[in-house]
């Protein structure tokens, strides 16, 4: 059995209680009352939201009440990560359970290319994901809201219900573009309601047959021009005169290279904030629907984010993408993770595990009943933890990984360590007596071995699992334009 830094076996057997997991064992996979019928998924996912915004996760300033509920119905993960830093490979890691090196979508998609122009194809075409699996299982499958993974004009990877933006960034939560029925048209409404109608639509449909909805919210964001005009929901005089607390007051990162002009902007936090509870009302009408149709014990309804997001914390606003060099701080990291399950999933416990994006497919195929359609090639280095949600005993190793382009990461309860392809800056944390971020270790003599030992860690989870042609740290490509390095 390996060591890890401290000297103790890596692979344990962990109790529940002492992952901070306070739940009662519950037997049996996951089913409703009725357990002749599958148990039904719904994944709400936002765009550019770190757990810290949410008032579940020790947010004062920004009003999430219907989140806020959600978590207290069912199991909140307090360290969950994205294995990425921006929207379409984390996305795609959600929906195959691969890595960025072996999916191939390094980076997000421009506008037009393999989204809506000529030569359109969705990058995840070459693999069996999540929606393909569970169509091929009888279930309806729904996308409504941003897709970002190319193809857009019509439904991709075993979706029949389908609606979509032609791109992916926001620019106006007003007279946006939408593909509704394979054409472009405009939103005159708000484009978050427009989601939450569809998804309740999706579910009143379909109330009498087994389905997967994923309601991917392009809200928050948080990012550009979406900032630059006042909000105009119903939220908006609410935090119209709020000083923001929650947000850091920092001096710009000399890294940042775009959104400077949002450190420390009142009036963007108040933005971003109006945004966060535009959503959260669309949170509230999904769950009154599915409690309205009777379909509360037979749903597992799942909330997250596809990245994490940066609102002042270490002087960066937004994620990775806007630094060079490109960074993996905690907040462009870590995201909110919560499940509801009202057949299997106790009320109000919270877990520390780690987990990260690339875990979420197996472990939704197996609360699904269907572990053993998990795709076997590529070997997907997510790991299965349903067992977690029931209670139960696991074993479990506390470490996640993230890549980014040029950067790479292993982040485990202690350490973070950081590696950029190929000369640095490389970088070291302490993270149990440092989760600020604020001191690197990476050349202290005191810390030399746990250092080369989460290195020779993190180079082995990417030599067993990276795809050569996909692998940029070894001459692979990527199916995007990069940030870093030489473009495709």
């Amino acid at each position: 059995m390996s060591k890890s830094h401290t000297g103790m076996p890596r692979r344990r057997f962990l109790q529940a209680a002492a992952g901070g997991l306070a739940a009662t064992a519950l037997g049996g996979r996951m089913a409703g009352k009725d357990t002749k019928r599958p148990t039904n998924l719904v994944v709400i996912m936002t765009d550019n939201q770190g757990a810290w915004t949410l008032g579940c996760y020790g947010n004062a300033d920004i009003r999430t009440p219907n989140i806020d509920a959600l978590a207290r119905g069912g199991m909140r993960f307090t360290r969950a990560f994205s294995c990425n830093a921006v929207c379409s490979p984390c996305r795609a890691s959600f929906l195959t359970g691969l890595v960025p090196s072996q999916h191939g979508v390094h980076c997000w998609l421009a506008g037009g290319g393999a989204q809506t122009g000529p030569k359109a194809y969705c990058t995840i075409g070459e693999f069996r994901t999540l929606p393909e699996v569970l169509a091929g299982a009888g279930y309806t499958c729904g996308l409504v809201g941003k897709w970002h993974l190319g193809g857009n004009l019509r439904p991709q990877e075993g979706f029949r219900y389908w609606i979509t933006t032609p791109h992916g960034h926001t620019s106006t939560f007003y007279g946006a573009k939408v593909i509704e029925d394979g054409k472009v048209r405009t939103e005159s409404g708000y484009l978050t309601d427009l989601w939450t109608r569809h998804a309740v639509r999706f579910l009143e449909r379909n109330a009498a047959r087994p389905f997967f909805l994923l309601l991917a919210y392009n809200g928050p964001y948080g990012l550009g021009a979406s900032l630059t005009r006042p909000a105009r929901n119903r939220h908006a005089a609410h935090y119209a005169d709020k000083d923001m607390s929650s947000f850091p007051r920092s001096r710009a990162h000399p890294w940042l290279r775009s959104n400077r002009q949002f450190v420390n902007n009142v009036r963007a936090m108040r933005r971003y904030a109006a945004e966060a509870s535009g959503v959260d009302d669309g949170v509230g009408k999904v769950t009154a629907a599915l409690k309205r149709l009777g379909l509360e014990d037979s749903t597992l309804l799942v909330y997250t984010a596809d990245q994490g997001w940066g609102g002042g914390q270490h002087g960066i606003w937004g994620m990775a993408d806007h630094t060079r060099p490109l960074h993996a701080f905690d907040e462009t990291m870590h995201i909110p993770l919560i499940f509801r399950h009202g057949g299997s999933i106790a009320a109000g416990p919270t877990c520390s595990r780690l987990v990260a994006t690339y875990d979420m497919m197996p472990t939704l195929l197996s609360c699904m009943g269907l572990a053993g359609k998990m795709p076997d090639a590529p070997r997907s280095p997510g790991r299965d933890f349903a067992a977690l949600l029931r209670g139960k005993a696991i074993e479990w190793t506390d470490e996640v990984f993230y890549e980014f382009e040029n950067t790479r990461a292993i982040r485990t309860a202690q350490w973070k360590c950081i590696r950029r392809h190929p000369d640095g800056p490389n970088e070291l944390y302490e993270l149990k007596h440092d989760p600020g971020e604020t001191k690197n270790l990476i050349d202290a003599d005191k810390y030399a071995v746990t250092r080369r030992q989460l290195q020779r860690r993190l180079e082995a989870f990417f030599a067993r699992y990276a795809e050569p042609k996909y692998d940029l740290w070894r001459g692979g490509r990527s199916k995007t334009h990069r940030l870093t390095g030489q473009r495709r």
